[in-house]
């Protein structure tokens, strides 16, 4: 089989599948980590609280199957290929929030979320990326571990000072330069696994860094979700900001390649700006949608945090 023909038979059906599988971990997520108490950020008694939830250990298992078909598109399709399929997970995730909570999904987050994924897929058509870069090319990593550094520290700076919807996204971007970064280093341990066998990976520093950053945003996606009265806002942006990142660590970093001649960039800037607009659609209607629960909480005392 051609190296094309295995990515369109391994590497795209495994990270369609695996978006699948973080969508359904994050509905039962979001879910969960309402109903246990609020901490500091990546404090890691959340996890503790969290781990007594027997559906949370459930959805744990569910993150494992997705991470695992995340390793297997990304040792066969390239990165910046790989990535932004995955966010699908948006709306695999609001369809299974709207299933878990016997709701319809509301039209409005629908939409953003497919905006969202219609701009990542114009722009993936549009980049045309190639190139299997699976171990650093040798240029300078410092200058994007900067510029992401400062977006993770501004990001959670503004998680912590502004208020409603707005400060969620700000975890939420937080959290999918983790995200990002997190899979652009298993798209380095991939490569080593591949051409080295189960051993090899455990000789290289980038297995080690994962352990440490990935975890750290998944901590910091609990605490994401357990903050946002709606799912579907957040876990577009996370999405979103995830592929972005890693399509700049794979061109940067890996050596792979996307389309950049002056007519492509311009479909390429369009693309970003429906990216944008959808994220901002999600934005406005979760704050809506907050205010109105808030409202309804406050006529018949109850609480309802299930809504995608």
């Amino acid at each position: 089989m051609s190296a094309q023909g295995t990515v369109l038979v391994v590497a795209v059906p495994a990270a369609v599948l695996g978006a699948a599988s973080f969508g359904l971990a994050s509905a039962i997520q979001h879910r969960v980590t309402k109903q246990v108490p609020k901490v500091r950020t990546l404090s890691p008694r959340l996890l503790f609280d969290l781990v007594r939830k027997p559906i949370w250990v459930l959805s744990i298992g569910t993150v494992i199957i997705g991470l695992s078909l995340q390793v297997v598109a990304l040792a066969f399709g390239p990165l910046v290929l790989v990535q932004p399929l995955l966010v699908t997970s948006v709306l695999f995730g609001a369809a299974f929030a709207a299933w878990l909570a016997h709701r319809k999904m509301d039209l409005v987050l629908a939409l953003g979320g497919l905006a969202c994924v219609g701009g990542l897929s114009a722009f993936l058509v549009l980049g045309r990326p190639s190139g299997q870069g699976n171990e650093f090319t040798g240029a300078s990593i410092l200058p994007l571990a900067l510029a992401l550094g400062l977006l993770i520290v501004v990001s959670l700076l503004a998680a912590r000072w502004l208020p409603g919807e707005v400060g969620v996204i700000g975890m939420a971007v937080a959290t999918g330069v983790f995200y990002g970064v997190t899979a652009g280093l298993i798209k380095v341990v991939a490569g080593h696994f591949r051409s080295g066998g189960l051993a090899e990976p455990f000789h290289h520093w980038s297995l080690y860094a994962v352990c440490v950053i990935g975890p750290m945003g998944f901590l910091l996606s609990q605490q994401t979700f357990q903050r946002g009265r709606l799912m579907s806002p957040a876990l577009a942006v996370i999405t979103t900001v995830d592929p972005l990142v890693a399509a700049a660590i794979g061109v940067n970093w890996l050596g792979e390649r996307i389309e950049s001649s002056p007519a492509i960039l311009v479909g390429e800037v369009i693309s970003v700006v429906v990216i944008i607009g959808g994220i901002v659609v999600l934005t406005r209607r979760g704050e809506q949608l907050r205010r109105a629960m808030e409202e309804r909480e406050r006529n018949d005392g109850t609480t309802d945090s299930s809504w995608g």
